[in-house]
């Protein structure tokens, strides 16, 4: 594939999505095609069925491919459900040649050795992210490099999966087809769609409401300080409306699109919604203050969830304050009055992220659905620039460049080659 071209595929609950793009010459991401499909072998951001799940991401990616004229090859991918789960880790190493200045390698071996931690059975880190350094003890230093000292430390936020979970959807990938580029936590990649760099600075906390899992990231000091994965999105709004208006899932999902509100009070008694009824049967006839007393009740449930994790990252402190507040993005953020919901739950200033600040032409296209699959194609757009000047020149700045990009992408490459592994060792066996 032309490597002008990257494809960021969105593997979630309730839809796959593929889009293909390319950076233009404003350095605004320009999006050629987007293929979208239902998403019928997982459930809450897991793989449950491989088969079906190969199906749906081929819908995707041939959509996607007849709409853009490109022959997709490789596919920037995200990682979520609810097995992933975050934690914060300090390290240090002590370097052999203190009279030598700190350089990448030397930032390498640290998250290499953090990559050697013990996880519980099952389970993997996916990424080590890097928020503050100390040297020889001097605290607050967020770019070591170039700078002298025997001691190098640093805290961490590490991300933890399941091995098997995350193996499923390399196996999904790699028998659809395709090669896995770079592989990614959804949240981040939401976060690279919807956030400005304040805000980032400010302090904001990221929550995503997807069908089958919201995901929440808080970033402070333009660093991630503090991700979650919560197991439950719009689609347990939907079943509920299903069981207590005893409907279909189907018409739950119409209703909540058309007539749904987060905010009960908006909406009179004498306001009706009449329903087909099934072969032959009356119409049924649906209250929408009913409806939204149902929805409420479940949203205020996924609201209260993330303000929990925002104040367990510690939000009150003054030191760790959130000035930017809450963006809302996802599938689920667009229901209406959830913006206001979620203001008078939390007390917090609230806005619903768009996508649309970094796409060329009409960016009121997309809406917050496309948030991951925008951020994915970002992160692919990112990381196939940064092959290209480490192959065109490799001096001064690019040297450092190579050296991040080393780092974020050091578990991704792994990753491959691990699922390579299994791949030929499957080929084998079957022949």
């Amino acid at each position: 594939m032309n490597k002008n071209y990257s494809v960021g595929l969105d593997i979630g609950t309730t839809k796959i999505v593929a889009m293909v793009g390319e950076k233009n010459q404003f350095n605004k991401v320009k999006i050629l095609g987007v293929g979208k499909s239902q998403s019928l072998g997982v459930h809450r951001g897991v793989v449950n069925n491989i088969t079906q799940t190969i199906q749906s991401i081929k819908i995707a990616v041939d959509e996607a491919q007849s709409k853009s004229g490109v022959d997709v090859k490789e596919v920037a991918v995200g990682i979520a459900g609810q097995h992933i789960r975050s934690l914060q880790h300090s390290d240090y190493i002590t370097r052999e040649n203190p009279d030598e200045v700190i350089n990448e390698n030397d930032i390498d071996k640290l998250i290499d050795q953090v990559y050697k931690l013990v996880m519980l059975p099952g389970e993997e880190i996916i990424h080590v992210l890097p928020q503050d350094f100390k040297v020889d003890g001097q605290s607050e230093i967020k770019e070591p490099i170039g700078m002298y000292g025997s001691r190098l430390e640093a805290n961490f936020h590490i991300v933890v999966g399941q091995v098997s979970s995350i193996r499923n959807i390399g196996k999904c990938i790699k028998s659809s087809g395709l090669e896995m580029g770079d592989i990614t936590l959804e949240p981040l990649a939401s976060s690279d769609a919807v956030l400005s760099e304040e805000e980032k600075e400010a302090g904001v906390a990221l929550i995503d409401i997807g069908g089958g899992t919201t995901d929440v990231a808080i970033f402070k000091d333009g660093i991630i300080k503090h991700t979650a994965v919560i197991p439950f999105g719009g689609n347990v709004i939907t079943e509920d409306i299903k069981e207590g208006c005893s409907i279909i899932g189907n018409q739950a999902e119409q209703l909540k699109i058309k007539f749904g509100s987060a905010w009960p009070g908006e909406n009179k008694d004498s306001e009706i919604v009449s329903i087909p009824g099934l072969r032959g049967r009356d119409p049924k006839e649906i209250s929408l203050k009913t409806l939204s007393k149902i929805i409420n009740a479940r949203v205020v449930e996924i609201i209260d969830q993330a303000y929990l994790e925002i104040k367990n990252y510690g939000h009150e402190d003054s030191k760790k304050k959130l000035i930017a507040g809450i963006v809302l993005t996802g599938g689920g953020s667009q229901l209406r009055h959830l913006k206001q919901l979620t203001e008078y739950v939390t007390g917090m200033d609230t806005r619903i992220g768009f996508p649309g600040e970094h796409l060329a032409g009409d960016s009121n296209e997309y809406n917050p659905i496309y948030s991951t699959a925008v951020g994915l194609l970002m992160k692919a757009i990112e990381n196939n620039s940064l092959e290209d000047n480490s192959i065109s020149n490799s001096t001064s700045n690019d040297l450092v460049n190579q050296g991040r990009k080393t780092t974020l992408t050091k578990w991704a490459e792994g990753f491959k080659s691990f699922i390579d592994k299994v791949e030929n060792l499957d080929n084998t066996i079957d022949n």
